[in-house]
């Protein structure tokens, strides 16, 4: 679901940054990690209140937010572009978390540095800041793994995808597999100066409230009218690419029966397509006419 970041710091929509500012950090007290260990719910909601505060305290960003509206914003900008340049440091000392246990010294071979949040943030933040190491020479590597969203819609019909590198404000168009899986990595390396960045995109396929995906399989829900199930009936689904498909329902069929349709999901690779799966659920009427509830009452009396 979209977030509303105003409703999760619980500010009005024209709150100043002193009240955002008052508001987030009671919110971020209460829910402390070592407040509420072991507390799942907590954990989430201290992950929520720092994405709000990271938008609403950045005023380009709370501008984009407004302008966009909620979902929008959510298909545009990635968690690391909503945390690049928020200051983690001066921010979680002041919740009284010290960070310098998260810089460590390590030898691999020479002299090498290596600056590691991931044991923190990765939890916190679905994104992984990896390790940033000094060589002799001046050169640095740097390895940074972020969220990639996807919707069912841009894998089927695009090839690439706008992102905003982070700590940049470049925006670079990734190449998306036709095989692309959940979880996948899709690896970009660049040169910038005397350091190297490699970013390590982990796509997340999105599902909605008309398609989820699972193991390549697309799967949709259908409302047909109770008679369908009975009788038998011809139904037209449109697939996420925007094709319309028809299909035949088998009298005497079950609500919650599934319809496949083969090859019609995504690539797997190899040649090979998931397929398409119709799930068919009854449409309740609200309300019933007399001529209908007289029918009903015969079949009922006749004993269906």
């Amino acid at each position: 679901m979209p977030k509303d970041y105003y409703e999760i710091l619980g500010v009005p929509r024209n709150a100043t940054q002193e009240e955002i500012k008052r508001a987030y950090r009671k919110l971020a007290m209460k829910y402390h990690p070592d407040r509420n260990r072991g507390n799942k719910e907590a954990e989430e909601r201290f992950k929520e209140i720092n994405e709000a505060y990271a938008v609403l305290s950045d005023p380009e960003k709370r501008k984009l937010y407004d302008m966009y509206g909620s979902t929008e914003f959510e298909k545009r900008y990635t968690t690391e572009d909503i945390f690049r340049g928020f200051d983690f440091e001066s921010v979680f000392r002041d919740l009284g978390i010290d960070l310098g246990g998260f810089f460590k010294r390590n030898r691999r071979g020479g002299k090498t540095f290596v600056f590691d949040l991931g044991d923190l943030f990765s939890n916190l933040f679905d994104t992984y800041f990896g390790e940033e190491e000094f060589s002799p020479f001046g050169e640095t590597y740097e390895t940074i793994q972020i969220d990639l969203p996807l919707t069912v819609e841009e894998i089927i019909k695009k090839r690439e995808k706008e992102v905003i590198l982070p700590g940049t404000y470049e925006t670079i168009k990734i190449k998306i597999p036709s095989s692309v899986k959940d979880g996948q990595i899709l690896r970009i390396k660049r040169k910038e100066g005397r350091r190297t960045k490699e970013y390590l995109f982990r796509v997340r396929i999105i599902s909605d409230s008309r398609y989820r995906v699972e193991n390549g399989n697309i799967i949709i829900e259908k409302e047909i009218p109770l008679t369908s199930f009975l009788l038998g009936d011809e139904i037209e689904v449109r697939t996420p690419d925007g094709k319309k498909v028809r299909t035949k329902i088998p009298p005497l069929i079950k609500p919650g029966a599934k319809l496949r349709l083969k090859g019609l999901g995504l690539p797997l690779g190899g040649g090979t397509q998931g397929d398409l799966y119709i799930i068919l659920q009854p449409i309740i009427p609200n309300k019933l006419t007399s001529e209908q509830k007289e029918l009903i009452e015969k079949l009922k009396r006749s004993g269906l």
